[in-house]
C-alpha cells in the first residue's frame, strides 16, 4: 500500500489553503453549500491526505489494505472532495460540478453515486458507527488498516454516537480513530447555548478512549497528534482537534451564519484573496 503525498510541513499548510479555495469556489458555483465546517477541516484533511497519515493509493481506491476515511458530518463533504482531487482520485476541473444534476459529487457523501466514498453519510450520528464495522472487519480478517471517522459537534449530541463509543472502548478497538472537528459550533448556535455537551475530553476518556487533544489549524501539532494516535494500543482514539469554525477566511471564521451559506461573487472574491 503506497504512502500518498508525504508533503513537508511547510507544504501541508500549502495544501491546506489550496484546499480552502476549492471549498470556496465550488460552494459559490454551486450556490449551495457548507462552507464553515468545511474550512475548519481543511488543515485536518491535509495532513490526513498529504501528510503520511492515511495509507491510500489513488490507483488502487479500494485496496483492502488501505486505511479508511469517513466524513461523518457528511455536509462538510466539499473539503473531502477537495482533498480526493487534489491526491489524483478524479480531476480537480470536476469540483465546479458539485451539487449540480448528474453530478457524482453530491451535497453529502454518496457511495453510490460515488464509489470511492467509504460510506454514504449526513444522516448525523452514524458514522462512528460505519467506521466500527469497518474496525471489526479489519479484526476479523487480520488487517493492519486504520479507520478514521470525523465528528462535528452537532451530530456529537447525538445518542447513537454514545452507544457507538461504549462499544468501540468494549471491542478495544485500537485501529479507530474518531476526529473532533471541535468549532464549538452546530446549525443553530453555538453548543454552549443549545446543549453543552462539555467538558469532551473527559466524556471520551471515560467511555474508554485515549484521548488526544490537539490545535487543529496548527500542522505541526496535528501531525504529532496523528503520530500519537498510531502507537496507542488496546483502546480506541479520541483525536480532539480545537478549531474555528470558517477558518481561514477572515468574514466567515467564527461566525455561524456562514454554516450553510453560499458565499455571492463579490464574497468569493475577496475570500480568495485572502488565501492567494
Amino acid at each position: 500500500m503506497t504512502v500518498q503525498h508525504e508533503l513537508p510541513l511547510a507544504a501541508l499548510v500549502d495544501k491546506a489553503r489550496v484546499l480552502r479555495r476549492h471549498v470556496v469556489e465550488m460552494i459559490t458555483a454551486a450556490k449551495s453549500g457548507h462552507p464553515g465546517g468545511s474550512l475548519s477541516a481543511a488543515d485536518l484533511l491535509a495532513a490526513l491526505y498529504f501528510g503520511g497519515v492515511l495509507r491510500h493509493d489513488p490507483a488502487r481506491p479500494h485496496d483492502p489494505d488501505r486505511d479508511r476515511f469517513i466524513m461523518s458530518k457528511g455536509h462538510a463533504v466539499p473539503v473531502l472532495y477537495a482533498a480526493l482531487a487534489e491526491a489524483g482520485y478524479f480531476p480537480v476541473e470536476q469540483l465546479a460540478t458539485l451539487r449540480k444534476l448528474n453530478s457524482p459529487l453530491q451535497g453529502h457523501p454518496s457511495k453510490v453515486d460515488f464509489p470511492i466514498m467509504e460510506a454514504s453519510t449526513g444522516s448525523l450520528g452514524m458514522g462512528l458507527s460505519v467506521g466500527i464495522g469497518m474496525a471489526m472487519a479489519g479484526k476479523l480478517n487480520a488487517k493492519d488498516y486504520k479507520v478514521y471517522v470525523m465528528l462535528g459537534d452537532g451530530e456529537s449530541e447525538e445518542g447513537q454516537v454514545w452507544e457507538a463509543a461504549m462499544s468501540a472502548a468494549a471491542r478495544k478497538l485500537d485501529n479507530l480513530v474518531m476526529i473532533l472537528d471541535f468549532n464549538k459550533f452546530q446549525l443553530d448556535g453555538s453548543i454552549a447555548d443549545i446543549l453543552d455537551w462539555t467538558p469532551v475530553p473527559e466524556k471520551w476518556a471515560a467511555f474508554g478512549w485515549h484521548v488526544i487533544e490537539v490545535d487543529g489549524h496548527d500542522m505541526a501539532d496535528i501531525l504529532r497528534g496523528f503520530a500519537e494516535a498510531r502507537t496507542v494500543t488496546g483502546k480506541p482514539v479520541a483525536f480532539i482537534a480545537h478549531t474555528i469554525k470558517g477558518a481561514g477566511v477572515s468574514f466567515i471564521a467564527g461566525n455561524n451564519d456562514w454554516h450553510g451559506r453560499a458565499p455571492s461573487a463579490d464574497e468569493c472574491a475577496k475570500a480568495l484573496a485572502e488565501l492567494a
